[in-house]
């Protein structure tokens, strides 16, 4: 998803980020000055200024970090526990970070004691704020109410997708406007609005942020009038399939129509410094990522030998469709029985029987990907991008599903934003799903929305949620 810049975040997200790091900010100094009244460590007395950007320095790693782990994520789905899991990664990763950097302060350096009793007070303070914020619901603070124009097919996508309560942690529906050609069929539960009067007074009377314009029949049939008042006035309108983009980080593929596309920004990379360099900077960090890697490359081919026989195949190569719609040959850890597919082309399903034992566990860490990095090295991928499919399926796929053939204008890679945000796949229903979250990235394609899907990648490896 692209990054939102801070003046766009809600109230309160601001103040989640201010208010951590006002505490992050306080548990250096307050380790230093404890420990002038407790004096169970005896070091050289530093200057308030040097404690200051000391703190400040403190402060925005463990920030960054916590940043890089998704703790800022809106819709982080994860439980009371998984957050402190992940409080605690964040200060330990921050802690070896400054400890690092120490040495640097020179006489002012603090010992490794005082900062180590720092990231214990971070973890405290910002794990307690944290439990108060499940507590009280934090996030459900200065929602946008928003009001949909239509409450036919394209308004019930609002209804039937994002119908959980973290899909409107920033925004809650007033209700459905009832629009001439609307689907009979379309909003079944949900509060439809027969707007007998002006739409400008009904919304300024109850207060409404933003109008989604989600009319099923478009043609001579909107407001435009009307909502270029509501706008004078302050409120957001908002077309469905951007209200999607934003809320989902996908595009509804079922809803685009051409001048969509070609009035919106995006679908094409007009970076000519990123795409020169682009070959350039996954290859280096292949290679970097094969220094790492090898032990474990290694390990993984013994134990494939070891469970399966000394003659049993390592690796296998497989033809995926890549850029442009070109074929090549893509290299993976062979984390299936021999006779897999015995009965032609198939997709991989949860639960797979065809997995061997050592294969479940190289696909939940990824381990089987690795050999890719190969394919990284020849230019036949990158590390983010759509992920490749093979060709027995993507004839069929782009027959049957509209603008399937756009995914193939970037380079494929190792992961994507498909893959950490709908992790599988068995399904032509689940392609079409995938797609979404595809022409979402190929839209938004930028360094720092690579550099996020690789680092909720790494997150994804060392949980082992891989599947």
């Amino acid at each position: 998803m692209s990054s939102p810049k801070f003046r766009d975040l809600s109230f309160a997200s601001k103040s989640l980020i201010l208010i951590e790091f006002l505490l992050l900010l306080g548990a250096l100094p307050f380790a230093v000055y404890s420990n002038s009244f407790i004096n169970f460590i005896e070091f050289p007395s530093i200057s308030d200024d040097y404690l200051l950007v000391y703190s400040f320095v403190f402060a925005l790693l463990n920030q960054l970090t916590s940043l890089a782990l998704g703790l800022y994520n809106s819709k982080l789905r994860v439980n009371f526990r998984g957050v402190i899991r992940r409080v605690l990664m964040c200060v330990s990763v921050a802690f070896f970070i400054i400890t690092i950097i120490n040495p640097l302060y020179g006489q002012s350096a603090l010992p490794i004691e005082i900062l180590a009793v720092a990231s214990m007070l971070s973890f405290v303070f910002i794990s307690s704020f944290r439990y108060l914020t499940f507590q009280i619901d934090f996030f459900g603070f200065n929602k946008r109410v928003i009001l949909v124009l239509g409450a036919g097919e394209r308004a019930s996508i609002i209804e039937r997708r994002m119908r959980r309560d973290v899909d409107r942690q920033n925004f809650s529906v007033h209700g459905y406007i009832i629009m001439n050609g609307d689907d009979e069929e379309g909003i079944k539960q949900e509060t439809r609005i027969d707007l007998g009067g002006s739409l400008v007074s009904y919304s300024l009377k109850h207060d409404i942020d933003e109008i989604v314009v989600a009319s099923d029949e478009r043609r001579n049939n909107v407001p435009v009038d009307e909502l270029f008042a509501c706008k004078i006035r302050g409120i957001e309108i908002t077309e469905i399939l951007d209200f999607i983009e934003r809320e989902t980080g996908q595009i509804a593929v079922n809803l685009i129509y051409p001048s969509w596309v070609i009035y919106s920004n995006g679908f094409a990379s007009l970076n000519h410094l990123r795409n020169t360099l682009d070959w350039i900077f996954n290859a280096s960090m292949a290679f970097v990522l094969f220094t790492l890697t090898w032990p474990i490359m290694l390990l993984t081919a013994i134990l494939i030998k070891f469970d399966e026989g000394i003659s049993a195949p390592i690796f296998y190569t497989q033809e995926r469709v890549g850029l442009d719609g070109e074929p090549f040959n893509i290299f993976k850890f062979r984390s299936m029985r021999l006779d897999a597919e015995k009965f032609g082309a198939q997709m991989s399903s949860e639960d797979d029987p065809r997995i061997t034992k050592i294969g479940n566990f190289l696909r939940k860490y990824r381990i089987d990907e690795l050999p890719q990095i190969y394919n990284v090295m020849r230019g036949d991928m990158g590390f983010v991008g759509p992920r490749p499919e093979r060709p027995e399926f993507v004839q069929g796929l782009i027959k049957n599903i509209p603008y399937y053939n756009e995914r193939h204008n970037v380079k494929p890679g190792l992961t994507g934003w498909a893959q950490l945000k709908y992790p599988y796949g068995a399904t032509e229903a689940d392609s079409l799903e995938k797609l979404k979250y595809d022409l979402y990235y190929i839209k938004h394609r930028s360094f720092l929305l690579d550099i996020l899907i690789l680092i909720r990648t790494v997150e994804i490896v060392l949980f082992g949620k891989g599947r």
